[in-house]
């Protein structure tokens, strides 16, 4: 914690709650990833004999970003669930403030305040 922020509790029953979204947020990007055969670390195959290959890498890269992208939500749930356990969760990593509950019901794993958020 940041010297002289001011925390904001969180209830049990909204922390509790935040839990579960964001066990469910991690159990659905494991079925997609999984979906695609990512989960465990794979990499993407694809028919290299494809008569287009320029239609294959046109594929690949956007399945490529999809599994970046899910993979980065997942890590951010993730995070967030560590934070949890160790009573870190709802403090932003940018300024140390803590994270309005508004912002951590809409995103159970956001790592910046708005003000922050709205820097990058």
């Amino acid at each position: 914690m940041w010297p002289g922020v001011e925390r904001i509790v969180l209830s049990e029953s909204t922390l509790s709650d935040l839990r579960a979204s964001l066990e469910k947020e991690r159990s659905d990007l494991q079925a997609r990833l999984g979906e695609m055969g990512l989960l465990s670390g794979g990499d993407l195959a694809f028919d290299q004999n494809f008569a287009d290959s320029s239609q294959v890498t046109a594929e690949r890269g956007e399945v490529e970003a999809l599994a970046g992208s899910l993979r980065e939500a997942l890590n951010d749930v993730e995070d967030a669930l560590v934070k949890l356990d160790n009573g870190t969760f709802g403090v932003c990593e940018g300024c140390g403030q803590q994270i309005p509950p508004a912002r951590l019901e809409a995103k159970p794993g956001a790592k910046l305040c708005m003000e922050c958020a709205s820097k990058r």
